[in-house]
């Protein structure tokens, strides 16, 4: 009878103990609430440091990327480019149907003739469902990549890209829609974009637009922060930016 005994008690011992340690992390508990409810700006601290470390560790997850992949990124003869002489390279990743991309598509075109000596390598990625899909499929056809800057100036002017608008703007610069469409569903541009894809998430890219300067990510519509790093790569020093 006595191993049953001190069995029971050992486990008295144990509950009591966790009951003292539930209570002592109720306590705690309510200090630190207490304590957040009087001085709120705490919080907004630690978002924002968490906002700071999200932001530092994308961009080094883009950094590596970028030293991985630079071939793929700045000299896939798929894409089409702008200014291919260029001894500086940015890189654009879009979306047709990207609000964002529209609004800023004027002045890329302005960064293009403004810079001759830039190269302006396009990347298709498209991420707002089918049409956006097609736009990019029938920009990446024989016909689509010809036609370029145009197609691309086009395309962002649309205010709602669909089927029928995509068809239209197609015409509007001589390219025969079912053509387009057709070779825009071959295997080489279904893999194109594709890779595409795979390529933004290895540099942790999730939106459009994204620029690429050198070894700098530049999320968003930020054109200032662009035409930035622009000036810098040219002066031979990114570090300069940011």
């Amino acid at each position: 009878m006595k191993t049953p005994f001190r069995a029971v008690l050992a486990l008295a011992a144990i509950l009591a103990l966790a009951g003292c340690q539930k209570t002592a992390d109720a306590a705690f508990g309510q200090k630190v609430r207490a304590y957040l409810l009087e001085h709120p700006e705490v919080i907004e601290e630690a978002v924002q440091k968490l906002q700071e470390k999200k932001i530092a560790d994308a961009a080094n997850l883009a950094k590596a990327g970028m030293v991985k992949h630079r071939e793929a990124l700045e000299r896939d003869p798929r894409d089409f480019v702008a200014n291919p002489n260029g001894k500086i390279t940015v890189v654009e990743f879009f979306d047709y149907r990207c609000g964002y991309c529209k609004s800023s598509a004027p002045e890329i075109l302005q960064i293009i003739r403004d810079n001759p000596d830039v190269r302006f390598v396009f990347k298709e990625f498209p991420i707002f469902g089918g049409e956006s899909t097609l736009a990019a499929q029938v920009a990446l056809s024989p016909a689509g990549k010809a036609k370029g800057l145009a197609l691309y100036q086009s395309f962002m002017g649309e205010k709602a890209l669909d089927g029928a608008s995509i068809d239209r703007h197609l015409a509007a610069v001589g390219i025969n829609p079912a053509q387009a469409r057709a070779a825009g569903e071959s295997a080489a541009v279904q893999k194109h974009i594709s890779e595409t894809r795979e390529l933004a998430q290895a540099l942790g890219i999730e939106g459009t637009p994204a620029f690429i300067v050198g070894d700098r990510l530049v999320p968003g519509a930020d054109m200032p922060a662009l035409r930035a790093a622009i000036a810098a790569a040219k002066a031979g020093d990114l570090k300069r930016v940011g």
